[in-house]
């Protein structure tokens, strides 16, 4: 398990850099920028299959936001709100979303040694929340993400035959 706290450990750092940006605590949406961030890696290529790099979860995350101020009468064009500064002494928090996804990681991983996909399955299996929206926003099936990270896991092939 030392390579996955390896990969935990600096997932979470880049979670808590994209929480910093936000001036929020770290939730699973921001764990989904640090894992697409990490270019190359079988979880990353997991996402960049649906379409989904950093900057379209970013565009489809900012979209998110709007709607749902939207939901509730706000328009986010009506104010000049200035951007977040981040403060570099703040330790940024893990949200309930992030621990959550922890817990789905180690059921997904079914008692067999956790691996970095096993963290996007964790993410992308919740029902509700940011990241679904997100996901929805994005024209992502969330059936077929969960298919590919499963074959990224098992390295089962795909419809083409090649091994993701």
């Amino acid at each position: 398990m030392a390579g996955f706290d390896k990969y935990l450990k600096g997932a979470l750092a880049r979670a808590g850099e994209e929480a910093r940006l936000d001036g929020s605590t770290v939730e699973a949406q921001h764990l989904l920028l640090a894992i697409a961030a990490d270019a190359g890696t079988p979880a990353a290529v997991a996402l960049e299959s649906v379409g989904l790099d950093r900057a379209a979860i970013r565009a489809a995350l900012d979209r998110e936001f709007a709607d749902s101020l939207g939901a509730v009468g706000v328009s986010a064009s009506a104010f000049d709100v200035p951007p977040v500064t981040p403060d570099p002494k703040r330790q940024a928090r893990l949200g309930a979303s992030v621990q959550l996804a922890l817990d789905r990681a180690v059921k997904a991983a079914r008692g067999a040694e956790l691996q970095p996909a096993h963290l996007l399955v964790g993410i992308v299996q919740a029902d509700a929340g940011t990241v679904p929206r997100a996901l929805a926003i994005a024209g992502v099936e969330r059936a077929e993400l969960m298919t590919l990270i499963q074959q990224t896991v098992t390295g089962q092939p795909n419809a083409e035959g090649e091994t993701t």
